[in-house]
């Protein structure tokens, strides 16, 4: 099926809405999921402001594949605790949340030209629920996840973001989850903002308001910075794909802005209608 005969078929199975904002959240450590801390509060307080969805699709870092974009077709996904070394009371959160089938199965259609396949073996990885328990706490609204295929490089994610936008205008709230910053290896317990982070965190930032989406897809021309501030570029790229999707009529809106723990940028940013 061509993207042009999914885009129709899509019109036609889900009803029309006002635009969908974009949301990016940086969602940092698990243990934002059990503590009050002022990131799990900003989710909170943005989740009341949300409009009600007809469906959530994720693109979270914690879901990559080489190959392929999958998307995650499951009736109920499951929770996935995908960390180690936690508190057990981390190991029972559970977010109950429905599937979108019919919904996923439109969008593997809709990204064809990215080699896209359903998958029902995934489900809810930590990217994903530990901050959509603040936005949706009741789990009453339909989910479903797509992964990161790691063999395409930074552009790719635009192009998939641009392919899914048309989602916007049918219900359903594109939710990217990562860190703009994300070196582990160089995290402070404590620690102030290491300079590399801020830097980073910043010309990302500016970007963004320039809607210089090129030059934020440009590893070349991040050069070192960029391999500074992402080792490994996984927590990166759901931050593109949300810029993909946005277009010029909208608004930017930044909410959270702190480096936690010396390298991890929890910045967390918005687009939506004016």
């Amino acid at each position: 099926m061509s993207s042009a005969q999914a885009l129709r078929d899509l019109h036609d199975s889900l009803p029309g809405s006002d635009r969908m904002p974009l949301v990016f959240l940086g969602h940092g450590s698990p243990m934002n999921a059990i503590e009050d801390t002022g990131f799990s509060r900003a989710w909170t307080q943005l989740g009341r402001s949300l409009p009600r969805p007809q469906a959530i699709l994720v693109v979270s870092a914690h879901w990559m594949t080489r190959g392929s974009t999958l998307v995650n077709v499951s009736e109920m996904p499951r929770t996935i605790h995908d960390f180690s070394g936690f508190p057990d009371a981390l190991y029972s959160e559970q977010y109950p949340a429905h599937g979108a089938p019919a919904l996923a199965r439109d969008v593997v259609a809709l990204l064809a030209s990215h080699r896209a396949a359903e998958d029902d073996t995934w489900g809810l990885d930590h990217g994903a629920w530990t901050v959509l328990k603040f936005l949706y706490p009741e789990a009453d609204v339909p989910v479903f996840q797509i992964s990161i295929d790691m063999t395409q490089d930074l552009p790719c994610q635009l192009e998939i973001g641009e392919a899914l936008s048309a989602l916007r205008d049918r219900g359903v709230l594109i939710l990217g989850s990562g860190n703009v910053v994300h070196n582990l290896r160089a995290m402070q317990f404590g620690g102030a903002p290491l300079d590399f982070a801020v830097e980073f965190d910043t010309l990302f930032a500016d970007r963004l308001i320039e809607r210089d989406f090129s030059g934020l897809a440009d590893r070349q021309g991040l050069g070192g910075l960029l391999t500074m501030a992402h080792p490994t570029v996984d927590h990166y790229l759901p931050a593109l794909t949300i810029a993909g999707a946005s277009d010029a009529k909208d608004s930017l809106t930044f909410m959270t802005d702190e480096i936690d723990l010396g390298s991890v940028s929890m910045r967390s940013f918005m687009f939506h209608a004016a």
